[in-house]
Parts: C-alpha cells; sequence; structure tokens
C-alpha cells in the first residue's frame, strides 16, 4: 500500500493521467460519510490493469464526488498463480473465504460443484464484492477473476497442474510445493462431507493431479482454503524473495 495515500478504490475504468472518474454512490458514501474526506484529500485508485493512482476529490452537490486522477504512484504487477477451486461452503464463511484467498494473492476464483457441495446456489457478485473489498484493504493491485460455479467432471477435465487437499492422506503440502516446476497452479479444497468415492478416484487417475496433506487434523473448508494457499505462497509463491512469477514491466 502506498505510503502517501491510505484510501483505496477499485474502478472498472482505464486510468491514466489527468481523467476524471466519477464516484459510485457507495465510493461516494465512504469517502465523504465513512472517511470524512472532502475536496482536494488524495485517494488510491487500481483498476487491476494500469497500476495504482493518486487522486484527488472533488466533491459535486450532495452525496456525489469525482476523482481527479494525477500520478501513477506504483506500475502494474500481473500474478500467474495460484489458482484456488473450491465446493462452496455456506455465506458468510464462503464470503471469509472469498476475502482471505484474496489478501493471500489468487489469482482466480472457481467454485466447483462436488457430490457433497452443500449450498446449491453461488452468487458470484456477493463473491465479486467480497474479492474488491479484500483487495482495496490488502493493497493488492490485482484483482482475482472470479468465475461462475462449474460441475467437478468439467472442472476437471479442463484442469492442467493441480494440488488437491487429501484429507485420507497425500504428500506432505510443504515438500509437495517445494518440487513444483513453473506455470499456474490450481489448488483444490473439497467439500466438507468429504469427495464422493469416484471423485477422489478421478482425481488420483488425474495426470497433473498431485494429493496434498494439510496434517492429522479434519479442517473446515475455509480454514483449509487458507492454509492451502499460505503453504503455496511460503514454499512456491510470491513470499519468497527470488520469486519469478509477476512481471511489471508493463508500459504506462
Amino acid at each position: 500500500m502506498s505510503a502517501r495515500v491510505k484510501v483505496r478504490l477499485y474502478v472498472d475504468d482505464p486510468l491514466v493521467a489527468g481523467c476524471e472518474r466519477v464516484a459510485s454512490p457507495p465510493q461516494a458514501h465512504y469517502l465523504r460519510r465513512v472517511m470524512r474526506l472532502g475536496d482536494g484529500d488524495q485517494v488510491a485508485l487500481f483498476n487491476g490493469r494500469d497500476g495504482e493512482w493518486q487522486a484527488r476529490i472533488a466533491t459535486e452537490g450532495r452525496g456525489s464526488c469525482r476523482l481527479l486522477v494525477e500520478t501513477c504512484i506504483r506500475p502494474q504487477v500481473f500474478e500467474t498463480d495460484p489458482i484456488l477451486a473450491f465446493a462452496p461452503v455456506k455465506r458468510l464463511r464462503l464470503d471469509y473465504l472469498v476475502q482471505k484467498a484474496c489478501e493471500l494473492g489468487a489469482v482466480r476464483l472457481i467454485p466447483v460443484l462436488t457430490r457433497h457441495t452443500g449450498p446449491a446456489r453461488v452468487n458470484v457478485e456477493r463473491l465479486r464484492a467480497n474479492a474488491i473489498e479484500a483487495a482495496e484493504q490488502c493493497g493488492r493491485l490485482s484483482l482475482p477473476e472470479v468465475v461462475a460455479p462449474v460441475r467437478f467432471d468439467a472442472f476437471l477435465a479442463g484442469c492442467g497442474r493441480l494440488f488437491w487437499a487429501d484429507e485420507q492422506g497425500g504428500a506432505n503440502a510443504c515438500d509437495t510445493f517445494d518440487e513444483a516446476g513453473p506455470g499456474p497452479a490450481t489448488l483444490l479444497i473439497g467439500p466438507e462431507g468429504g469427495f464422493a468415492e469416484d471423485e477422489r478416484a478421478a482425481l488420483v487417475a488425474h495426470d497433473g493431479a498431485l494429493a496434498t496433506s494439510l496434517g492429522p487434523r479434519i479442517l473446515r473448508a475455509d480454514t483449509a482454503a487458507v492454509s492451502l494457499l499460505t503453504l503455496w505462497q511460503a514454499v512456491a509463491g510470491d513470499w519468497r524473495d527470488d520469486c519469478a512469477r509477476q512481471s511489471t514491466n508493463l508500459p504506462l
């Protein structure tokens, strides 16, 4: 996060010096009523494509404001992994899972409908709103892509390199990740009832899928997701000093 600008907002529009962006009604309320900012105060804007930009507030009547874009604070960073696939859980815990996945650097979130998945429906827009809020707060420049739910068999058919949390064993996750080669990686968390026997058999037989263990205790799905992402970033991801998984060479 920028040391100069502490309030960050995600916007969909392009960001270039000299342009103006109109804050949405919720953003205007947050800036004016929650953060008590006014004319001339600074905010940071990002859109996941053009880096982070310093902007100034120009209020316009009751409940609205414009954002005057000035200078680039940070160039864009692009990430290639990890992708997090997960069997959806109940709403509040799903909100938590998405927020923490964003904070931990997941580049794509894939709800996977398995035999034992509990919730029958997934509100993708709610998940995306949670991801945006988390990205604003954690200083992240990118936004994870949130895709529509996909059935287990279709997900597996289109999946390449895959690390899946296996309640029945598997190699130690740190050892597995330490040996991971280059290229995007997908981490899969199953439902709280566990994978059905045929689903587990399909995972075992799938070329490129490696079973990983998260220790001797059975974890709730949201805990497992946070644990697996944390281990990935520490062992093979962008927590390492020598990580070369991101590119910042983007012209401004």
